[in-house]
C-alpha cells in the first residue's frame, strides 16, 4: 500500500512532469512485480525502496530521472549501464520509458534486490 508521503510525491511528479511520472510509475511497478513485499518511503527527495535494508531510490532531475543502487559499486554490470565512481551507489539515468528496457533495469533491480535480501 502506499504511503500519503509516496502519494504526494507522485501527485507533484505527474504534475510538474507527465514523462517523469510515466517513467517513475513503470520503475515502481517492476520493484513490485519482482517482490511485493518490497517496502518505499519518501526520503532525500525521492522514493527510497528497501528489502530488509535499502537497495535503491527513484529520484526526479530537470532532463532525466535516475535509478540510484546503494551497493551498486558490487552489482555485476554485464550490460555496461552503470553509471558514476563512488565508493557505494550507481546509477541508471533514464529519459523515456524505451531506456527501460534498453538499459536492461530489470536486471539490475532484480540483482539489487537479491543482494539486499542477502544482507538482511
Amino acid at each position: 500500500m502506499t504511503s500519503e508521503k509516496v502519494s504526494k510525491l507522485l501527485d507533484d511528479i505527474q504534475l510538474l512532469h507527465p514523462t517523469f511520472y510515466t517513467l517513475v510509475v513503470a520503475v515502481r511497478e517492476i520493484i513490485f512485480d519482482l517482490d511485493p513485499l518490497v517496502t518505499e518511503e519518501v526520503k532525500y527527495g525521492g522514493i527510497l525502496f528497501s528489502k530488509g535494508t535499502a537497495f535503491g531510490g527513484i529520484f526526479c532531475y530537470a532532463k532525466h530521472v535516475s535509478m540510484e543502487f546503494s551497493s551498486g559499486a558490487t552489482l555485476a554490470d554485464d550490460y555496461q549501464q552503470l553509471q558514476g565512481s563512488g565508493k557505494f551507489r550507481r546509477h541508471i539515468k533514464l529519459r523515456t520509458c524505451d531506456d527501460i528496457h534498453s538499459t536492461h533495469l530489470t536486471e539490475y533491480i532484480s540483482l539489487a534486490l537479491a543482494q539486499a535480501t542477502d544482507h538482511r
